[in-house]
């Protein structure tokens, strides 16, 4: 079983991100990553760090440095920039050979990794709830989930992953609607306003990448529901959740509401050459958006559409994101767990420091400041940052499993030959088939 474990763990390390927040990072290195908990290690107050991004969770570590330094001033962080493949690689490595002495003190998961890794070796990772130095209530539910594994807490959630529904106010405008009349709505009135949007403007209200599933994944998770059941087992075949967010993916694509594209620059330039009146995605994709400097106060953001009639039926989910890891091997664990307690979950002064890089918290304390109640004239004044925090806060629990990546993929296949006239219930059986034969069942 162990076997099949890691043989899903490497395929997974093939999957990257799409931005900062969740993104795998690049190949270059500040430092020596292969000397791990080693580097610094005649300097007791020195922290070994693996991450990734340098304008994103490097710099939000950097600053997280500073916040600790105030009252510890020996203290100091040894930040090795290590593209996200790079970490799955060397964790898989260190935790199939048995020895986790090459880890650093404190590593950074993307989320949707973080259960695979912790049951497949979960000597890596530290048992944060035995600690009691977190009130991990002070985080929003969904995002602490990922890194939750049978009621145990083993990862400190960073970057907000929330999804939002962001619109051109004036394309709006043109087809006679506000940003309230998209706001707590369900799909099939999303569809309906997209279609008379589509009629009046020639501008459709979506763009997806063809060929993957965030938008069928997003849907999946406002409702609660997911592609494991609790035993970690394959939930497709019945689920009727996920048949019908497959139905209303075709049937956004068959009404001309969302339009598809072949990869990700083509997606960022239907939104910044006004090609659609809005998007769907997790929060990080505002960066995107203000890259058209030209459209500020053209757009305004709101909650996501709710598939009505099943599951928790909420406006809120979740795309992306990671959270933080102490190494169960670091020999500086109780100044690893000081560290994170003190800053990524307890410093809003740390929060207000990173969030003009779009880095936004998921520790709901932070979003009561001043910094994040500022109005952004980019979205119309809207007090963005604020309402972000608010929507994580709602954000449905989902269960990603083990081979979370595997099944994703499969459904993103299954989600095209739908659109392409294949019947619904075969594909789920053929996704189910494809994570069974993953599984090894």
């Amino acid at each position: 079983m162990k076997k099949r474990i890691l043989s899903a763990i490497m395929i997974g390390a093939m999957c990257t991100g799409l931005l900062s927040g969740c993104g795998g990072g690049k190949a270059a290195s500040t430092g020596d990553s292969s000397a791990g908990n080693n580097t610094a290690a005649a300097d007791e107050n020195t922290l070994t760090v693996w991450c990734w991004d340098p304008a994103f969770n490097i710099n939000a570590m950097k600053e997280a440095e500073k916040v600790y330094q105030a009252d510890h001033p020996d203290f100091k962080l040894n930040i090795v920039e290590t593209p996200w493949a790079d970490i799955q690689t060397k964790l898989s490595t260190a935790g199939a050979a048995g020895d986790l002495s090459t880890l650093p003190d404190i590593f950074l998961m993307q989320d949707n990794a973080f259960a695979k890794n912790q049951i497949s070796f979960p000597d890596a990772f530290t048992n944060l709830t035995e600690t009691k130095a977190f009130d991990f209530t002070q985080f929003a539910p969904g995002k602490l989930a990922y890194s939750t594994i049978n009621n145990i807490n083993y990862g400190v959630p960073f970057d907000n992953g929330t999804v939002i529904a962001a619109y051109r106010t004036d394309i709006l405008e043109q087809a006679g609607y506000k940003i309230d009349d998209l706001t707590d709505i369900d799909w099939d009135k999303y569809i309906e306003i997209g279609k008379d949007v589509l009629a009046k403007t020639g501008k459709p209200l979506l763009s997806c990448q063809a060929n993957e599933a965030d938008i069928i994944m997003i849907m999946l998770q406002s409702t609660g529901a997911s592609l494991f059941d609790a035993e970690g087992n394959p939930n497709i075949i019945g689920n009727e959740t996920l048949k019908k967010a497959l139905e209303t993916y075709k049937e956004l694509k068959e009404s001309g509401v969302m339009v598809l594209v072949n990869d990700w620059d083509q997606y960022i330039t239907t939104m910044n050459a006004e090609t659609v009146a809005g998007t769907i995605n997790g929060c990080w994709i505002m960066g995107s958006i203000r890259a058209a400097k030209d459209q500020s106060g053209k757009w305004a953001i709101t909650n996501l559409p709710k598939l009505a009639g099943i599951g928790e039926q909420s406006n809120y989910s979740n795309n992306g994101g990671s959270s933080w890891a102490v190494s169960g091997a670091s020999k500086k664990k109780d100044l690893a767990v000081d560290f994170l307690a003190k800053t990524f979950a307890g410093s809003t002064k740390l929060y207000d420091s990173i969030l003009p890089s779009g880095a936004l918290a998921t520790w709901l304390p932070a979003g009561n400041t001043e910094a994040y109640s500022e109005k952004v004239e980019f979205f119309g004044g809207q007090e963005v940052y604020k309402l972000l925090t608010d929507f994580a806060s709602k954000t449905p629990k989902n269960n990603t499993g083990v081979y979370y990546y595997e099944a994703r993929d499969a459904v993103a296949v299954a989600a095209t030959n739908i659109i392409a006239g294949a019947d619904v219930d075969s594909e789920l059986k053929t996704v189910q088939d494809t994570v069974n034969f993953a599984m090894s069942k």
